[in-house]
């Protein structure tokens, strides 16, 4: 499957892209190239093969969730620039 120069500005416009004709022919070959590959991964026979979502065999890596006492105000507060009533200041952006 090949990608025109055409569809390649059309998807640049869609995510609002500005490109230069070097980078479309660039990317119009590049995208050409990645296709032709997924065209060549489906002559391959997965019928046997399980789905994955990782490639290795993992379950859950993350750590198990604890209870454990939080960071004392004045220390979480205490680079704070502005701070007020045990709260960040932040300047008002939504007048």
């Amino acid at each position: 499957m090949s990608i025109d120069i055409k569809e390649v500005t059309h998807i640049a416009k869609l995510a609002r892209l500005s490109l230069t004709g070097a980078e479309l022919e660039l990317y119009s070959t590049q995208l050409s190239g990645i296709l032709g590959y997924v065209e060549k991964l489906k002559e391959l026979d997965t019928g046997g093969i399980e789905p994955t979502s990782h490639v290795l065999d993992l379950k859950n890596v993350m750590r198990e969730d604890r209870v454990r006492p939080s960071l004392p105000e004045d220390e979480v507060l205490a680079n704070a620039p502005d701070r007020k009533d045990g709260f960040y200041r932040v300047p008002r952006i939504i007048e």
